[in-house]
């Protein structure tokens, strides 16, 4: 698979002609590979959830998809107007929500 186009300046992925934010380029790649196995992780209990009816766990699970996302810097404040060390702490705390799951 090749990698997806990105706006020049590098914030945004383009998708069958959508933009999505990019993750965070300051992530190290440990956390990056942590965050996103939690992220899939989360997006497999979403739709197991919703396949057994159970709307308390999808909303667990969709809790766990908003923190992994926000942690690789693709929702909430975008990473490019915050400094670097808000940017370590947004991951680190979502990291820390995550594991403690």
């Amino acid at each position: 698979m090749s990698e997806p186009e990105t706006t020049p300046d590098g914030r945004y992925l383009l998708i069958r002609g959508r933009r999505w934010r990019a993750s965070d380029p300051l992530l190290p790649d440990r956390v990056r590979e942590r965050l996103v196995r939690h992220l899939m992780s989360a997006r497999r209990a979403v739709a197991a959830a919703r396949r057994a009816g159970d709307p308390e766990s999808e909303r667990g699970a969709r809790e766990r998809v908003g923190w992994a996302k926000q942690g690789l810097g693709e929702r909430g404040v975008p990473w490019w107007e915050m400094p670097g060390d808000e940017r370590r702490r947004r991951w680190e705390e979502a990291l820390h929500r995550l594991d403690d799951r």
